[in-house]
């Protein structure tokens, strides 16, 4: 079987290769055009570096372009001072570090704004170029560090959710058909799937008019055509498909192109050696699973194999 892979770790790293390093974005902040095309020159090779001229049009920037990991803006600017720019991105953009430019003794604003958490640091003008390349640098620092305990955050609490729904449904779905959907949807949430099928297995074989989508799902169920869900079930092992140099698509699974996909995962659901459902999770972007989280979707599968084998028979 071309590509197939059967170990964990081998697939963690198969997946986090998707990864493409990009410049993290940084926004600045000045009325004066010569601060900004200089910020913009000091910072480029190093950042995505988008530019406002004013606190209303950076707010404009941010509503287009998303979250940023850096802001600089000056201090005094018409229409709007530097401190209320910034507290009104934090809100919305909580993880954001936020440095001010100051070249007057605003001292009010600044120690307010510093000691709410709206800005990191100040910087007086005229500034020095090698100091404020080293302040960024500590803010975008900080900024991956605050989304890496985010994501771990929402990671933690997706993966409670996830179990505990397989526990309810364990507990209140009426019929074997009638869990299928509630855990497909809880495993393409818990894991950021763009797409997720549960389907029933019956005599090693594809169980016919099973599959049971995600609501995030938009594509037909064509797991019939793809030999990984044949050699998941064959070998009981978890299956992967990444769509990186070297990994061809699977002959006749045209939907693998049709729909973007950029890696599959097929996990099959086992107890006692015979093989109930196979699980299918779809990613159309890159997807940074490590090895801890795949070892929790095959826990979590086996888990789904008791509910499944209790759903049958006491029902």
């Amino acid at each position: 079987m071309d590509n197939a892979i059967t170990d964990l770790d081998t697939i963690s790293r198969q997946l986090m290769s998707l990864e493409r390093p990009k410049k993290p974005k940084m926004l600045v902040v000045d009325d004066e055009p010569d601060n900004l095309d200089l910020l913009y020159r000091t910072f480029r090779r190093d950042f995505n570096v988008l530019r406002a001229e004013s606190g209303i049009h950076a707010l404009e920037v941010l509503s287009a372009e998303g979250e940023v990991a850096v802001i600089i803006s000056d201090q005094r600017m018409p229409e709007m001072k530097g401190t209320e720019f910034l507290s009104r991105t934090v809100p919305k953009f909580p993880d954001t570090v936020r440095i001010i430019l100051t070249g007057f003794t605003d001292v009010e604003d600044l120690v307010e704004a510093i000691n709410s958490g709206q800005v990191y640091k100040y910087i007086t003008k005229p500034w020095d170029p090698n100091e404020l390349k080293a302040v960024v640098q500590r803010a975008a620092d900080t900024y991956d560090l605050l989304k890496q305990r985010t994501e771990e955050l929402h990671r933690a609490q997706a993966q409670t959710a996830l179990l505990a729904t397989i526990v309810q449904v364990a507990q209140e779905s009426p019929s074997l058909e009638a869990t299928l959907e509630p855990i497909a949807d809880a495993f393409g949430k818990s894991f950021w799937a763009d797409g997720c099928i549960l389907q029933l297995v019956e005599g090693e074989a594809l169980a016919a008019a099973q599959g049971i989508y995600s609501s995030a799902l938009d594509t037909e169920n064509w797991l019939s055509l793809d030999p990984r869900v044949e050699e998941a079930i064959a070998s009981r092992q978890v299956q992967a498909w990444v769509n990186a140099p070297g990994n061809t698509v699977p002959a006749g699974i045209d939907q693998y192109q049709a729909s973007g996909l950029q890696a599959h995962l097929v996990i099959p659901i086992v107890y006692r050696g015979e093989v109930l459902a196979v699980l299918s999770l779809q990613w159309k972007r890159p997807c940074k699973l490590r090895e801890d989280e795949l070892k929790l979707i095959h826990l979590s599968a086996q888990q789904v194999g008791l509910v499944l084998t209790s759903t049958r028979y006491h029902k």
